[in-house]
């Protein structure tokens, strides 16, 4: 197998620019979702209860512990470690040396600390993904900077790279089972769209936050839509036990096949950096070979017949590699066709498709697979620690070997702990296999639950709003009969305003917004939340609806009243002119309520929302919380899309700037060809011979010149 430090170096890269991304979105809501005067503020979720600090810590393993310590209260807190974990990420995706371990140690722990007070707002599948990744990062990262192969002899090289391989594999494992516990769970679900293949028609329609381009994926022929879960399926559970496959050629083809269906959901939906992790994650299916650039020299040398005639055996294993690669894309196909009755109709030019298995049939085929996929994740495992061991045994010199061993045995350890505590999420998805699994793995796994280093997934299970888009529409009154719709920035209100383009950032009330409509709002506490504070005219909550406040309706003074509605949505058809949406009016959704109101007081003190105990107050002349309290002066009026937007401009003109300045800098510092065979002057002392030699062997010379003349 093909080595694989270049792809590590973009996985790592790429888990910084997603730490970014997701720091810097959660940074520009704190106030209004934590502040002390937010919907959930976050003093709440920390109280001591006079346990020992590192009981404390490891039964709630958060940093926002020490913020008193720091004169900050929770959110002032939360806010630091937001602007250090977007500036600590910026500067990985940019700069080598930063790629540390320590680094993505301190982003991980970073963002485990703002989960663990962040409650339903960061309560997410990509939330919990992001942790997982993270802590792989950790592993991944070297801890010092491997060097090149033209740099450093064979067996250095061996030793920098002998259990390099190891925590990466562990990332492949990460995207099997987040693809394929996703592809399992739309069918166990029972979910009748996914069964009957028309889930997408209502997926553009429906999902959280769609983009214009969804619109028209939404207006597409029924045929293409039911193909396309087609699609889904075999993308999904079909194609990832191919990561694991000793063919490259079908682990690129896996790796392409997520890379489409990740770039058509970034192009029709808003979901944050979820699908951009994804894509991260996608790169341990890659090698040197297929990123390197170049043909390097001697590709195209003349064999001589010789060697032609000794390496048949490697054209033999060639041919059959080949051949079984074309067996396992022709029983793809014919899977597909069969198990989805592809059928071509030439008049109508269209393809027509169905599910021929039953959920029965479904469910003992995934009783039958379950087990040995994890028996496929451990021979591919073993195949990765023999490997590792392998390259150990080339490393040359004892201290240098004994050093790559230790490595190699506490990277080992380590995966191996990893992939065991894994299994118990994953064989969720099948439970009869979850109750077959070893007893100490379950122990293993419920020591560790709490830090979120493994966790199980599965996306977009059941689709909702068949009947129409469920929208809740808040409403506010001076006098409670002349009312005024208060519209977000991002979903759907206003039936003539597009849909937006807010990849990557979260703007994490309005997926609340989406998920409270589903249910009546005592199945969204924080709801209540929201109203109070929007009587109170809380500026850090309204800056959540509309971060330009003087577009919020009630900005000079407070509703009286507030109320919700519940809307069905639907996208506009063709030809309506000036309109994305149409929409009906359905039920009440929340009461009329006031400050005062008994109903809304005795909701508040249901949920638990009332503030008994009013904040502390904290010293606001603290030059820590003065300097916190300058940049979110600075960063209000900006709009989150838009800072994540110049983030990554700002990286992109870094990047233009270094391959720009790259060739001039070697010309700089690169000796020429004539100074590099001049001789040095044999009379010159040791220490000046060190400093004029560009070359280490000449440094080693001169400081034994000059040990000789001591």
């Amino acid at each position: 197998m093909a080595g694989s430090r270049l792809p590590q170096q973009l996985f790592l890269q790429g888990v910084a620019a997603v730490f970014m991304f997701a720091f810097a979105s959660l940074y520009m809501q704190i106030p209004g979702l934590y502040g002390s005067e937010g919907i959930l503020p976050a003093r709440r979720t920390l109280r001591p209860q006079g346990k020992g600090r590192w009981q404390q810590l490891w039964e709630t393993p958060t940093l926002l512990w020490e913020a008193p310590r720091l004169g900050l209260d929770t959110a002032q807190g939360l806010e630091l470690l937001s602007l250090l974990g977007t500036v600590l990420a910026l500067g990985a995706l940019l700069l080598r040396p930063l790629r540390h371990p320590l680094t993505y140690l301190l982003l991980w722990a970073s963002y485990l600390s703002a989960c663990q007070v962040g409650q339903v707002f960061l309560y997410f599948q990509w939330d919990s993904l992001l942790l997982e990744t993270g802590f792989l990062a950790v592993l991944v990262a070297p801890l010092r900077q491997p060097p090149s192969c033209k740099q450093a002899p064979q067996g250095r090289l061996a030793g920098a790279l002998a259990d390099g391989g190891l925590p990466f594999w562990l990332v492949r494992w990460l995207l099997f089972r987040l693809m394929f516990a996703s592809g399992v769970v739309k069918l166990t679900s029972r979910c009748p769209t996914w069964w009957g293949l028309t889930a997408l028609t209502y997926h553009y329609e429906t999902q959280c936050l769609p983009t214009p381009a969804a619109w028209l994926a939404h207006h597409l022929p029924v045929w293409i839509h039911k193909l396309s879960v087609v699609a889904t399926f075999l993308i999904e559970i079909a194609m990832p036990p191919l990561f694991f496959a000793p063919i490259r050629r079908l682990r690129l083809a896996a790796f392409y096949a997520q890379v489409l269906l990740q770039v058509l959901i970034i192009i029709t939906g808003n979901y944050n950096f979820f699908n951009l992790l994804t894509l991260v994650l996608t790169t341990a299916l890659l090698d040197d070979q297929h990123l390197a650039t170049g043909s390097g020299p001697g590709r195209h040398r003349k064999i001589p017949t010789s060697v032609l005639l000794i390496a048949w055996p490697k054209a033999l294993l060639t041919t059959l590699s080949l051949l079984l690669e074309l067996t396992i894309y022709g029983l793809l196909a014919y899977g597909t066709v069969h198990y989805f009755g592809l059928e071509f109709d030439w008049r109508q030019h269209s393809i027509h498709s169905r599910t021929t298995f039953t959920f029965h049939q479904f469910s003992q085929w995934l009783k039958t697979v379950t087990m040995p996929t994890m028996w496929l994740g451990v021979a591919s495992l073993a195949w990765e620690l023999l490997t590792a061991l392998w390259r150990w045994t080339q490393v040359q010199g004892w201290l240098p070997k004994v050093c790559a061993g230790i490595r190699l045995s506490i990277m080992g350890t380590a995966t191996v702990a990893l992939f065991l505590i894994s299994l118990v999420p994953y064989s969720y998805v099948e439970p009869g296999t979850h109750g077959r699994l070893w007893t100490g793995t379950h122990r293993l796994f419920g020591a560790v639950e709490h830090l979120q280093l493994a966790n199980s997934y599965g996306l977009f299970r059941r689709m909702t709003g068949l009947g129409g888009r469920p929208e809740v529409v808040l409403e506010g009154s001076y006098d409670g009969h002349l009312w005024t719709e208060i519209e977000f920035m991002y979903k759907p209100g206003n039936v003539s305003r597009s849909p937006p383009l807010v990849v990557p950032h979260q703007p994490r009330l309005d997926w609340q917004m989406w998920f409270a409509a589903l249910g009546p709002h005592t199945q969204s506490p924080w709801f209540t939340g929201l109203v109070l504070r929007l009587l109170q005219g809380k500026e850090p909550v309204i800056r959540l609806i509309q971060s330009d406040v003087a577009r919020y309706p009630f900005y000079k003074q407070p509703p009286t009243y507030v109320r919700a509605q519940r809307y069905k949505y639907w996208f506009s058809q063709p030809g309506e002119q000036g309109r994305w949406w149409r929409r009906q009016w359905v039920e009440e959704f929340f009461p009329p309520v006031s400050l005062g109101d008994p109903t809304l007081e005795s909701m508040l003190r249901q949920f638990g929302l009332q503030d008994k105990n009013p904040p502390r107050a904290r010293s606001s002349h603290h030059p820590l919380a003065q300097a916190l309290h300058w940049v979110r002066t600075q960063l209000s009026p900006v709009e989150p899309p838009t800072l994540l937007w110049g983030l990554l401009g700002a990286v992109a003109a870094v990047r233009v700037t270094q391959a720009l300045l790259a060739p001039w800098l070697l010309r700089s510092f690169t000796p020429s060809r004539e100074e590099k065979h001049k001789p040095a002057p044999k009379k010159e002392s040791g220490a000046t011979s060190t400093q004029a030699s560009p070359a280490s062997n000449n440094s080693s010379s001169g400081s034994r010149t000059t040990r000789r003349k001591k």
